[in-house]
C-alpha cells in the first residue's frame, strides 16, 4: 500500500509503528475485510457495533463514514446505537451517539 492510500491516523503512525500500519492495510483491510463470507455493509455494522460496545469512540471517526460508503444508512446506525443502549449501557450509547452527530454535522 502507498503512502497515498494509508489512512490519516496510518500516515502519522507510518515511521513511529511501521510494522503496526502493515498489519492494519495489509492484514486487516488487505484479507479480513476482502473475505467473501461477509460483504464490506455488513463488516461495517459489525465494526461500527463493536466500536460501540466497548466505547471506541475514536475510531468511529474513521468507521462510521466508511460504513456509509459501504451501504450502512444514517438510520441503521442510529438504530444500532439506540439498540446497543440495552446491550452495552447507556453511557457507551450516548458517547457514541454524541460522535455520530459529529460526525454527521448534526450538532
Amino acid at each position: 500500500m502507498t503512502d497515498q492510500q494509508l489512512s490519516k491516523a496510518q500516515s502519522r503512525m507510518a515511521s513511529f509503528a511501521p510494522k503496526l500500519v502493515d498489519l492494519t492495510s495489509n492484514v486487516l483491510f488487505g484479507d479480513v475485510w476482502e473475505r467473501p463470507e461477509l460483504n464490506k455493509r455488513d463488516r461495517s455494522l459489525i465494526t461500527c457495533t463493536a466500536l460501540v460496545a466497548t466505547g471506541k469512540t475514536e475510531q468511529m471517526e474513521f468507521h462510521f463514514p466508511r460504513a456509509i460508503e459501504n451501504g450502512v444508512t444514517r438510520e441503521e446506525l442510529v438504530e444500532m446505537i439506540t439498540h446497543m443502549a440495552f446491550y452495552v449501557g447507556w453511557p457507551c450509547a450516548m458517547s457514541a451517539m454524541n460522535k455520530a452527530m459529529d460526525i454527521f454535522g448534526e450538532t
